[in-house]
């Protein structure tokens, strides 16, 4: 099961969820026909929307605030399997598994943050701490099937 985030607030009175997320491949979880879990029930998404910085859904069950309002400040999951990640997409939680390698220096990734909203950070120990833009070109190839980043540092780092 994967962390979504968590609903906030009810909008409206036809009983929409306004759900808190960042996580990084919404696009793919909040589509009409797909199943959030929320306290280990199963409920399907009706209608979805962005309103500002929130996601907004609709369950399948419930077309009244009264009838969601049970769900209030809960946890929202998603199930890892029907994510269907290509080869190139990797989740955040999954690098931090990964080893990291650079000429004759092995480490591991400790962190991974977005610095701003299209710069994600990876954080990684080898002889000492490095932060490493994954858009940069000292990413030389990120193996997803051995879990194996190497990277090439500059003079200076």
């Amino acid at each position: 099961m994967l962390y979504i985030g968590k609903i906030v607030s009810t909008h409206g009175i036809k009983g929409e969820l306004r759900i808190l997320s960042d996580f990084q491949f919404k696009e793919k979880v909040f589509k009409v026909g797909n199943e959030l879990i929320i306290n280990n029930n199963s409920y399907k998404i009706r209608t979805y929307r962005k309103h500002k910085n929130f996601d907004m859904v609709t369950l399948n069950e419930y077309n009244n605030i009264n009838d969601v309002l049970f769900l209030l400040k809960q946890k929202v999951f998603f199930k890892e399997e029907d994510l269907k990640l290509s080869d190139e997409e990797i989740l955040d939680e999954d690098l931090l598994k990964f080893k990291v390698l650079c000429n004759e220096l092995e480490g591991r990734v400790l962190e991974v943050f977005l610095a701003s909203e299209n710069n994600k950070i990876v954080r990684v120990m080898l002889d000492k701490e490095y932060l490493i833009p994954m858009n940069s070109p000292l990413i030389k190839k990120i193996d997803k099937n051995n879990k194996v980043i190497e990277i090439e540092l500059i003079d200076g780092m």
